[in-house]
């Protein structure tokens, strides 16, 4: 399935789209079936509620990133860091127009840039052209590492368009490197699904996750709706997505 459809799917069951399509099923059905209709319209406007608070969409975001942990142990061994890409920022006018990494992006490769000072291993950056920019999410990030982090980058792998496929191709380079041991960098709530299918795809993996969803104290803006919040609830939303689709697609090539 292309990354155009997946994602596309993938829309109709998160936030925002999912509650709205519900709120309008509900707007359809008040003269038909009006006890429906305003069941359908009262848990729309209620989930799209809590999916906007901070503190349920934290909340969420803290399921995903309790299944892994801040990395303690020293980088040693035949290995490689593996950063994730995380989107593009089209025709940047600051940087020319040209394609840039967008700022979730930024956060790994701030991180994976850090850890290579720490350890001096090798560097694979990992990312495609799936809305067919004009340039790889990984040669984005490579001219980032290298220009703005002083980092250099050994590997590229442009070829994947999703999670699945960074773990395939980054395999395929690293195996002819005699490397199956990585520092796997990304989101930590993007960490089990990343994780899942490197693994899957034959590595050793270490967890290395970045940008862990912290706050600074829990008061009366924490329950107040926000824009923030409900990218959260898309980002939760689409990792349990994609946690399921991974298990089925591993369960039927067994």
């Amino acid at each position: 399935m292309s990354w155009f459809f997946t994602n596309l799917l993938s829309a109709f069951l998160q936030p925002p789209l999912s509650f709205l399509l519900m709120m309008l099923a509900g707007l359809l059905l008040i003269r038909r079936k009006p006890k429906l209709a305003r069941g359908l319209l009262l848990s729309s406007f209620l989930l799209l509620w809590l999916a906007s608070t901070p503190y349920i969409a934290e909340g969420a975001l803290h399921l995903l990133e309790s299944r892994t942990a801040a990395l303690r142990e020293p980088l040693s061994g035949t290995a490689a860091i593996v950063i994730l890409g995380g989107g593009t920022n089209y025709s940047a006018p600051e940087y020319g127009n040209l394609d840039s990494p967008s700022d979730l992006t930024l956060m790994r490769l701030r991180y994976g840039a850090r850890l290579q000072r720490i350890s001096h291993l090798p560097i694979l950056v990992t990312g495609g052209m799936p809305q067919g920019n004009e340039t790889s999410e990984a040669q984005q990030m490579r001219a980032a590492l290298e220009q703005d982090f002083q980092a250099t980058v050994r590997w590229t792998e442009d070829r994947s368009n999703n999670t699945f496929e960074n773990a395939r191709y980054s395999f395929q380079t690293l195996q002819q490197q005699g490397i199956s041991k990585i520092y796997l960098v990304t989101h930590a709530w993007h960490m089990p699904r990343s994780a899942t299918a490197f693994r899957s795809a034959g590595f050793e993996v270490i967890e290395a996750p970045t940008a862990f969803t912290t706050r600074h104290h829990t008061g009366l803006q924490t329950f107040m709706p926000n824009a923030e919040a409900l990218r959260n609830s898309k980002h939760f939303f689409h990792e349990i997505i994609g946690l399921l689709w991974y298990q089925a697609k591993l369960a039927l090539s067994h």
